[in-house]
């Protein structure tokens, strides 16, 4: 219990300004970091505590290991993790909503300083307004992706373990099947992947509530230009859906590339003696190369699909405020410095949902793969 970590039994106010941390931070800062100086994990974050509460479940689900479906694993690793995805939820919730307190006042703030004051202190409201809004959103920030990342670390290390268990108990006609390289892909690359898919957990309800807000805001300042931002924004996004679906497509060609390469080259390791006694070197060094030669094109493929994804994206911004201003300069609604500043800060933060779309579609396919092969 001395060398559990001081994250099991801080307070609330160590927890929300992390200095939980700091002794270890000042021990470093002495002397390099040795194993034994690190403390354990809580029980809830390492193997020996999660491990068998998941496993079980699992097999409560599944009747075996042998039996194990995506549904099922996705519903087992997600149950695993529940209050910590209710939290992290909430804290993304306050997050979004602090962030969009400024583009909201911004038009307000404007017309104070011109003179129009609505009422007494006026100033002092809006002021404390933007300032609390800002503390919430970054501490609100900072808790949500510390927790999401234990998240990914908690799933995988629970994958890796039931792989690596499954992989003991393998019977000879089975490794035929799966090779000691395409189970090292699994647990170094899929269940790696699987983990880092946490950051993205909550983005599908966040980019409603986002865009639902920002043309909120808009509609506050713009009126009826703002369905000109909205329809824009939909046919921006729209446009995921077939590069998505490449996307995923071209991971995985490029998974089962990767598997054979590894296969190949591990039966070669293993019999290179034989290969040594033949003469055999070259002929088999030409297949190990145009295997990777096919991996390489796969790879090319995906990279080409997503650098064309992003592209897109980052001029998704720019294209939403020259639509939406056109608009009001067609139909004559008027734009005052305060409604552009607002408009333009509404815009902004509309960019991150806009421009994390392809990520986490990207994200998605990636990790689909990932669970349908270890669920397999």
């Amino acid at each position: 219990s001395d060398t559990v970590t001081p994250f099991s039994n801080a307070g609330i106010l160590s927890l929300l300004t992390f200095t939980w941390v700091g002794p270890l931070i000042a021990f470093g800062n002495k002397k390099t970091l040795d194993l034994e100086d690190i403390p354990q994990l809580d029980s809830g974050d390492s193997v020996v505590g999660a491990f068998p509460t998941f496993r079980d479940k699992l097999e409560a689900d599944c009747g075996a290991v042998n039996r194990v479906t995506t549904l099922k694993l996705v519903k087992s690793l997600l149950i695993s993790v529940w209050k910590e995805i209710l939290v992290t939820a909430f804290l993304a919730l306050l997050y979004t909503l602090a962030s969009y307190v400024g583009p909201y006042l911004i038009d307000s703030f404007v017309q104070y300083l011109d003179g129009r004051r609505l009422y007494e202190n006026q100033g002092y409201v809006l002021v404390s307004a933007f300032f609390i809004a800002k503390i919430v959103e970054c501490l609100t920030q900072m808790h949500w992706y510390f927790r999401l990342k234990q998240i990914g670390l908690r799933f995988r290390a629970l994958l890796v373990t039931m792989i690596y268990n499954k992989a003991l108990t393998l019977s000879c006609q089975s490794r035929q099947c799966h090779t000691s390289g395409e189970i090292i892909n699994f647990m170094t690359v899929d269940a790696e992947r699987i983990g880092v898919f946490s950051l993205y957990i909550h983005d599908l309800w966040l980019v409603v509530l986002q865009v639902t807000l920002a043309l909120f805001i808009l509609y506050k300042n713009l009126g009826l230009a703002s369905i000109s931002a909205f329809v824009t924004t939909i046919i921006v996004m729209l446009a995921n859906v077939p590069l998505g679906s490449l996307q995923e497509k071209f991971q995985n060609k490029l998974m089962e590339s990767k598997d054979t390469r590894m296969k190949t080259t591990s039966e070669i390791l293993r019999n290179m003696r034989i290969l040594k006694l033949q003469g055999w070197e070259m002929k088999f060094l030409s297949k190990i190369t145009e295997l990777r030669d096919a991996e390489q094109g796969w790879l090319r493929k995906f990279l080409y699909t997503s650098a064309l994804t992003t592209f897109v994206f980052w001029g998704a911004p720019t294209l939403v405020s020259v639509v939406t201003f056109g608009t009001c300069m067609l139909i004559g609604i008027p734009l005052e410095s305060g409604k552009i500043l607002s408009a333009l800060a509404t815009i902004r933060i509309l960019q991150e949902p806009i421009y994390h779309l392809p990520d986490f579609i990207s994200m998605i396919a990636q990790t689909k793969v990932s669970l349908d092969r270890i669920s397999s």
